[in-house]
């Protein structure tokens, strides 16, 4: 019985190989996305209240800065 060369042994497991490597199953197909998530914070509920509070800040500043031109004299 002659023994296998090295050359012959390493081929064979190469074309075992690549025949296993491309008999595996093909993946399932992916599920197509949801709908989009609400966002998470309300808009609505805060829009008053910043309404108020910047119209608030403006007649602050315009306060301040007609008492500054008051005191300089203009």
């Amino acid at each position: 019985m002659k023994f296998i060369t090295n050359k012959t042994l390493t081929l064979f497991i190469g074309v075992l190989g690549v025949n296993l490597t491309f008999a595996a199953p093909t993946p399932p197909v992916p599920t197509p996305p949801g709908p989009t998530p609400p966002p998470e914070l309300p808009v609505d509920a805060g829009l008053m209240v910043l309404f108020f509070v910047s119209l608030i800040y403006a007649f602050y500043k315009i306060y301040t800065i007609k008492k500054v031109f008051r005191l300089r004299g203009h």
